[in-house]
């Protein structure tokens, strides 16, 4: 089987370590890759991931038996839609079903509509009513761009001030066409919980839960982020994951095939468990990063067989086999992450091989022969152990080995 991975993170990068580790895959085409990834399959560089047409193109060239997309970014501009349309097995929801992330308003609707529990909301077009709204409601507060912002277009913050200043950003452009609408939220406390199922359209599989980092600093503290870090297994109440794909996946697929756009592909539920129970405060419409690095390594079933049983509109005839062991993810970020980067530093110890550790690359690139930092989140160091402390200790250990003029990581991931 040839595979074609659309993306270049850290989240792509872990996607085709578990695919390469496939008997079924002979070879591993990434679009347009990194340097880590190279090292699994050969990378198709000219053609950026949005580029759908494009996309198509290169999967029709190569004859590809199978498509996976990583980022949202391409399932929002209609690649499932583009390559399906060749007659191409593509895994990934259509661009209409990926709306559950690339608009806030839609997947609050969404969820209102199917029943799914998630913190009240309301959306403005106009800086005006939004900070009349504000004046309102009791802090904290939550301001989100309504598009994709690559996990930066989220503040949460006690001081209205500073809310109606974030109001300001989104509308006068730092996130481009994301911020052109602002969804304003409920403030829910409780810890957050990242959920994860392979779905066929009408049902789905769980995948092993995460938790991760969203604040740049120790103690949870600085600007949100992509995310700094994760662990996998969670401890977690009995039955809480059954309960969630019975009161959000499973309502909200049932929503979907029947407004015509049914959902097929990875689905990511961002939860906070309040104390009236799990609430779902945003769906992805891909694996979640840093937390897909995490679940990937502990998985025993082949990826390829539940990607294909969901194509199949038969996900739920496998059930994954979850290692027992633990895995533990540190971020190491450039230098004024995520407000700025610097790029071009030369990156030192990256390409270890250690046993029970794996790197996966994100903003990496080579100048020459050198690797260089190449974005916000540069690596992804993850290590694995019998326990959560075991991994902890040598995923900082690797990280400790690994060095770039400004790198940037928080250490108390797993903590």
């Amino acid at each position: 089987m040839k595979i074609l991975l659309i993306g270049s993170g850290a989240r792509e990068h872990a996607l085709a370590w578990a695919l390469s580790r496939s008997p079924k895959v002979d070879q591993l085409l990434c679009l347009p890759g990194n340097p880590g990834m190279a090292r699994l399959g050969a990378v198709i560089e000219g053609v950026g991931a949005t580029d759908v047409g494009a996309v198509a193109a290169v999967a029709r060239v190569h004859g590809v038996d199978l498509v996976v997309v990583g980022p949202e970014a391409p399932l929002a501009a209609g690649v499932v839609d583009a390559v399906g349309r060749l007659g191409i097995p593509i895994f990934g929801p259509s661009r209409a079903a990926a709306r559950l992330e690339s608009s806030k308003t839609f997947a609050k609707e969404a969820m209102d509509a199917a029943g799914v529990p998630t913190p009240g909301s309301a959306t403005f077009d106009d800086p005006g009513p939004a900070y009349q709204y504000l004046t309102s409601v009791r802090g904290p507060y939550v301001i989100k761009a309504d598009g994709l912002a690559a996990g930066k277009g989220v503040l949460v913050s006690d001081d209205l001030d500073a809310a109606r200043r974030w109001v300001d950003r989104c509308f006068d452009g730092a996130f481009g066409d994301a911020g052109s609408r602002v969804v304003i939220e409920e403030h829910v406390a409780g810890p957050e919980l990242s959920v994860f199922a392979i779905c066929d359209g009408n049902d789905a599989v769980p995948l092993a839960p995460a938790r991760d980092y969203k604040r740049l600093r120790d103690g949870d503290a600085g600007p949100n982020t992509g995310g700094m870090g994760s662990y996998s297994p969670v401890e977690l109440d009995p039955g809480l994951v059954d309960e969630v794909m019975e009161t959000v996946f499973r309502p909200i697929l049932g929503h979907m095939a029947d407004t015509g756009h049914p959902y097929v592909g990875f689905l990511y539920a961002g939860l906070i468990l309040g104390a009236n129970g799990p609430r779902v405060i945003e769906f992805n419409a891909r694996l979640g990063d840093p937390e897909t690095q995490v679940v990937l390594p502990r998985l025993n079933t082949d990826l390829v067989d539940l990607i294909e049983a969901a194509l199949a509109g038969d996900v739920r005839s496998i059930s994954p086999a979850w290692s027992p062991r633990a895995a533990v993810n540190i971020v190491l970020a450039s230098k004024g992450y995520p407000e700025s980067t610097e790029t071009g530093m030369p990156i030192a110890g990256a390409e270890q091989e250690q046993e029970d550790v794996v790197v996966f690359h994100a903003g990496t690139a080579l100048d020459g022969r050198r690797l260089v930092t190449d974005g916000g989140r540069v690596l992804s160091v993850v290590g694995i152990g019998d326990d959560l402390a075991s991994a902890r200790s040598r995923a900082y250990a690797a990280a400790d080995t690994i060095t770039f003029p400004g790198k940037t990581f928080r250490t108390d991931i797993a903590l």
